[in-house]
């Protein structure tokens, strides 16, 4: 599974991150409807104390279930955010950021809501520090993060966003 969220965390997303969120849940729905099957074919077998495939199921299905309650729960407060700002100059929610660190090294990130967390695409939380850090910075802006071992510099270099 994904990532553990708090109902505290910020409740916007972006209408990519929305569509994905959905297709989770329909995917998470037509996994536990195997998973049902499988469990039930498994009950049928007889002593269910020591029925790997039983145990194995019941746990699986528990899994999907707090998945899909969580959804289901956390979906219907989320802001979906279509819009690009008026000033794409300054870095706002949705913005791809592209930072230089005090080595001269260029990385990219995109400041999206929690739920929509991916550090292989560069996704980041809007609550992270360092997408803190970075709203309203324009480029050539400097941001400096703390870490737990030190300090981080960066240097703003580019801003863009998506029109979606």
């Amino acid at each position: 599974m994904k990532h553990k969220q708090t109902l505290t965390s910020s409740p916007y997303i972006t209408a990519q991150g929305m569509t994905q969120l959905n297709k989770e849940l329909t995917d998470l729905w037509d996994r536990r409807r195997d998973v049902v099957k499988a469990l039930s074919a498994a009950a049928a077998e007889g002593d269910r104390s020591e029925n790997a495939e039983y145990i194995y199921r019941k746990k699986e299905l528990r899994g999907l279930d707090r998945r899909i309650r969580y959804l289901q729960k956390r979906m219907p407060d989320l802001k979906v955010i279509r819009d690009i700002p008026d000033n794409i100059d300054k870095i706002f929610f949705a913005a791809w950021v592209r930072l230089e660190n005090e080595n001269g090294d260029e990385v990219e990130y995109r400041i999206v809501g929690p739920d929509e967390i991916d550090h292989v695409k560069g996704n980041i939380s809007l609550d992270s520090p360092l997408a803190q850090a970075l709203l309203g910075k324009e480029i050539d802006d400097e941001v400096t993060i703390r870490v737990q071992d030190g300090v981080k510099n960066y240097a703003v270099i580019a801003i863009r966003y998506q029109q979606v």
